[in-house]
């Protein structure tokens, strides 16, 4: 299973300062070489973390892929269309909220998601629809012409250890079956830790996995480096 860093906290803690430290760029070369097969980076509306600056440079410098989290705009199209990395991953996104809550409803505008997929494609980027795990909206990413899915992996990372946690996994596992019956590639994300992780492996045809905020916390006593590579190790 492959590992996609998401660095966003390391462009959070820049920003707290309006400063250039920690640099977000020797930040994702540090996981490039500890061994990871993806740099995932959220491109906000409102810049919250990572800047426009820091995915021009990324993609410049980077060997492993650059995957550009970003929402259904057309100023985000723009920006994908122009700077061309190897992978977009479609989320929802609220001002308000500290962090992505959901997957996309793409079964409730679905022409509006395929019109938008279209011209990423058509310019060699392989996208991904950031959905919640249900049959109804792995069906409908499929209609859109996006290549992936990334299964949102938030409610069975809350579950973790509970009663529900088995219901949880479940969901996650059907929707991933299913995903890849219909021909898409199959990822997952968000919330999950190093307690929590080991269970994906469980799921045979997921692809890829993209963690952040529990790699960069870990990151801050044991360093970025042992990070990575202790994550790496675990999804193996």
């Amino acid at each position: 299973m492959l590992l996609g860093v998401n660095i966003d906290h390391v462009a959070t803690l820049r920003n707290a300062r309006g400063g250039i430290a920690p640099d977000v760029i020797e930040a994702a070369v540090v996981c490039e070489k500890a061994g990871a097969d993806a740099i995932t980076v959220h491109l906000r509306e409102d810049r919250r973390h990572i800047k426009d600056a820091d995915v021009e440079e990324l993609k410049k410098i980077l060997y492993v892929r650059l995957n550009l989290e970003m929402a259904a705009t057309e100023e985000m199209q723009k920006i994908a269309l122009r700077l061309l990395p190897e992978n977009c991953c479609i989320v929802p996104e609220k001002r308000q909220e500290l962090t992505t809550e959901g997957g996309l409803d793409v079964a409730g505008q679905l022409d509006k998601l395929t019109a938008f997929v279209k011209p990423l494609v058509d310019a060699g980027i392989v996208v991904s629809l950031f959905i919640d795990p249900s049959r109804e909206q792995v069906a409908a990413a499929e209609k859109t012409g996006a290549q992936y899915i990334e299964l949102h992996t938030g409610r069975y990372s809350e579950a973790f250890g509970t009663p529900t946690e088995e219901a949880e996994f479940q969901k996650l596992k059907d929707a991933a079956d299913y995903a890849s019956i219909l021909g898409l590639g199959v990822n997952a994300g968000h919330g999950l830790t190093y307690e929590n992780v080991h269970r994906m492996k469980e799921i045979q045809c997921l692809n890829e996995l993209n963690i952040g905020h529990n790699i960069i916390a870990k990151a801050l006593f044991d360093g970025l480096d042992i990070a990575v590579k202790e994550m790496k190790e675990l999804i193996k």
